[in-house]
């Protein structure tokens, strides 16, 4: 047996426990479909005839989103890189983030264009690390904040101060242990900290990478918000917002092309329970999923193959 034979092992028993996850999730949202197929179609009658204003906000907001990504991934880094072929790397591995489980795809195609730019590939996945933790610390605070402002966004909300104040003493604990126990840990973190150090330096990038991340989280949780309006329903953006942010950490739970089936079936619940009809919450859904992922994916994997032709990825 070589060297490389362990790692090479687990690796392998790591990617089949993901594509089996997939695998099971996708066909639990297959069999979920035909039971409802009904309802469904129904959704899907009455997101066409939605108020198309409200649909073009939608996709506006939408197309912002990779704009917002590319200036997050900006401020990741201390380089400068080329703007036009930043925002189409992202719109690129949009597409490929709905092909592989656990944004593996997205993760690829910006690693690998961070490569082209020049940085070395500790420094490529640090500056990823870095963008996906900032994303997901925003959307902590941004679901605190909602609960904090308007606590009737969720019934629990009385609850979520104890449960936060329990578990962040916790998960930091835990943390600490793990970066004294291991020293390839400790030498990795320290690293990754005097990136982030480099790059909080400059107000600039600091402003880029948070202010990026935050629009967007905002902008995600817009297109569900000008879908709900476009279908018609009264629920407060407050508790729309919150139902998107519920959803989109309950599906990072499980690691499905996209959120496939996960997403959908956290946010199909989520805004279930903020008051909306079932058949009108998949209306919904199906419209976030239409703008975010079904439609862009086609033009974005020709965007991905323009790239890799001319190097950039």
């Amino acid at each position: 047996m070589t060297v490389t034979d362990g790692p090479t092992a687990t690796m392998g028993r790591r990617l089949y426990c993901q594509l089996g996850i997939t695998l099971a999730v996708l066909a639990g949202a297959c069999g979920v479909l035909a039971a409802h197929w009904a309802t469904l179609d129904s959704g899907t009658d009455r997101l066409a005839a939605a108020d198309e204003e409200w649909l073009l906000l939608a996709c506006l907001a939408a197309v912002a989103t990779w704009v917002c990504a590319a200036v997050a991934q900006q401020g990741a880094v201390t380089e400068r890189l080329p703007r036009g072929r930043l925002v189409a790397a992202q719109f690129a591995a949009s597409a490929a983030n709905h092909l592989l489980p656990a944004g593996a795809g997205a993760t690829a195609v910006n690693l690998r264009f961070l490569k082209r730019c020049g940085l070395s590939t500790r420094r490529s996945a640090t500056a990823l690390a870095v963008k996906a933790v900032v994303g997901g610390v925003v959307r902590l605070v941004l679901g605190v904040a909602l609960l904090v402002t308007s606590p009737g966004t969720v019934r629990l909300s009385a609850r979520v101060p104890h449960v936060v104040e329990v578990l962040l003493p916790v998960a930091a604990g835990g943390f600490l242990l793990l970066v004294v126990a291991s020293g390839r840990l400790r030498r990795a973190a320290g690293r990754a900290f005097a990136d982030v150090r480099d790059v909080h330096r400059s107000r600039a990038r600091a402003c880029a990478l948070w202010g990026g991340s935050l629009a967007f989280a905002l902008l995600h949780a817009g297109v569900v918000v000008a879908i709900v309006h476009a279908l018609g329903l009264g629920l407060p953006t407050g508790h729309v917002v919150m139902a998107y942010l519920v959803a989109s950490g309950a599906a990072a739970l499980l690691p499905t092309p996209g959120g496939l089936g996960s997403l959908d079936a956290a946010l199909a619940l989520a805004l279930t329970a903020a008051g909306a009809p079932g058949q009108t919450a998949i209306s919904a859904v199906l419209g976030y999923r239409l703008l975010t992922g079904w439609l862009p994916m086609g033009p974005g994997l020709l965007v991905m193959g323009l790239l890799a032709r001319r190097s950039a990825l």
